[in-house]
């Protein structure tokens, strides 16, 4: 697998869109190896194999709103995109691998899935942080308030 591909940062390549994690299509098909026009082709012949909640393309707000986060404004014609890309979940990348067949997008699809139950885990242990901490701001806020009003008393 080339060292490019092994040093990219796969965590900044994933983004939340219609709340699920996705990645882009041309990103996918850099990491695999691919150009996005193939494997966008790939998609279009197999869809029945890409539900919603495995790969859909991005509508054209959606679009603008994620080029706009990543600070690409240049309108993308003459030799850029013409159409509105595909995002795949983990399990759309999965799929992709098994249609590709090619030893670096089965490799990376692993690397792909493995980064995606990594963030999973990350958000669900600071939501069950935060939850934890609100909680205990609920219970005890009567006993926050006497202290700080004791506090404020003795000023």
């Amino acid at each position: 697998m080339k060292q490019i591909l092994e040093k990219e940062n796969i965590e900044n390549l994933i983004y939340e869109i219609r709340g699920k994690q996705v990645m882009l299509d041309s990103d996918v098909a850099r990491l695999f190896g691919y150009e996005t026009k193939y494997l966008n082709r790939q998609v279009s012949r197999n869809i029945e194999r890409f539900p919603e909640n495995y790969c859909f393309k991005l509508t054209h707000e959606e679009y603008i709103l994620l080029r706009c986060q990543n600070v690409t404004s240049k309108n993308e014609t003459r030799g850029g995109r013409q159409y509105l890309p595909y995002v795949f979940t983990e399990y759309g990348i999965t799929m992709l691998s098994g249609l590709l067949k090619s030893n670096i997008a089965v490799k990376m699809s692993l690397k792909i899935v493995d980064t995606f139950i990594k963030m999973k885990k990350y958000i669900s242990n600071n939501l069950i942080q935060q939850n934890y901490y609100n909680d205990m701001i609920i219970r005890h806020d009567s006993e926050i308030k006497k202290l700080g009003y004791k506090l404020r008393l003795k000023k």
